[in-house]
């Protein structure tokens, strides 16, 4: 992935995730940064593919993560 792609993605991130889901992301990245990417990515995807039609809380985001992991 390139600069470029990184920047848009995390451009995304910040538009749909709201502050306390970011820093959820933000803490997890600490431990665990692979699959931090790999989530950024893939609510990157939803998003452009408009699936994701509203913010993501922090409980939406945490049910994302049960859902994954």
């Amino acid at each position: 992935m390139n600069s470029k792609e990184l920047a848009e993605i995390e451009e995304i991130i910040r538009k749909i995730l709201t502050k306390e889901a970011r820093e959820r992301l933000a803490r997890l990245n600490l431990v665990k940064p692979e699959l931090v990417t790999q989530i950024k990515v893939y609510l990157a995807q939803l998003y452009k593919a408009g699936r994701i039609k509203e913010v993501i809380t922090d409980e939406k985001l945490k049910d994302i993560l049960k859902r994954i992991s």
